[in-house]
């Protein structure tokens, strides 16, 4: 299988919008509005948040992102018969879960873990599988619906990749990266979690729970 952290053409652009999430660059699209006071011109940069969508969860519950609204989301892209880097990937994101739960965040930090292959992929199948990973966490939803959408939704506003791949290994190719949402539902990061050798790139964990923490913090 051949995967893809995240797409060199992304530009990062840092907002101090208050003291705490300086750090923190917004990712992906943006519109720029332009604007005169007092016989200045200004320009702002206007963000685009995650896109609409609707799945089932693996309870055969539709679920929107206003079910997990003023939520910190930590997402991943996947399907449960991938033969590579898939169990990896959610094995750390189970350590993930575990790890912020501890830190008592476990109530504002929902993850996310959309199939990239519905077909197989059922609400049951998604039952089954978490179970491996996590079977009475709250807050962690395995999501099912439609396959173009999907791919869609992951290039276009998590900004990871994921499509079919006849040469791939379980037919499909995508990232092997986590992508981090605040509450309002912006995109603020893309983390590496699996190299391309299919390892884990502790790295780039550790920063993604730095980069939870900033989020938490009132």
């Amino acid at each position: 299988m051949r995967f893809f952290p995240f797409f060199s053409f992304l530009i990062l652009f840092s907002c101090a919008l208050d003291e705490k999430e300086a750090s923190l660059p917004y990712i992906g699209n943006y519109d720029l509005e332009y604007s005169t006071k007092d016989g200045e011109n200004h320009v702002d940069t206007i963000y685009q948040p995650i896109r609409e969508f609707t799945y089932l969860n693996q309870d055969s519950i539709a679920v929107t992102n206003n079910t997990y609204k003023n939520k910190i989301w930590v997402t991943e892209f996947f399907f449960a018969t991938c033969p590579t880097i898939c169990p990896i990937m959610n094995g750390e994101m189970a350590l993930l879960q575990r790890e912020i739960k501890a830190l008592g965040g476990d109530a504002q930090v929902q993850f996310l873990s959309f199939t990239i292959d519905p077909s197989k992929d059922s609400p049951a199948a998604l039952k089954k599988h978490k179970s491996l990973y996590c079977e009475s966490c709250l807050n962690w939803d395995f999501l099912t619906g439609n396959e173009d959408f999907t791919h869609r939704l992951g290039i276009e506003s998590f900004k990871v990749f994921a499509g079919r791949e006849a040469e791939a290994e379980g037919g499909y190719a995508h990232s092997g990266a986590f992508s981090l949402v605040d509450r309002s539902g912006f995109l603020r990061g893309v983390y590496n979690i699996t190299d391309f050798d299919g390892t884990v790139n502790k790295n780039e964990y550790h920063r993604l729970k730095r980069d939870i923490s900033l989020l938490l913090k009132p």
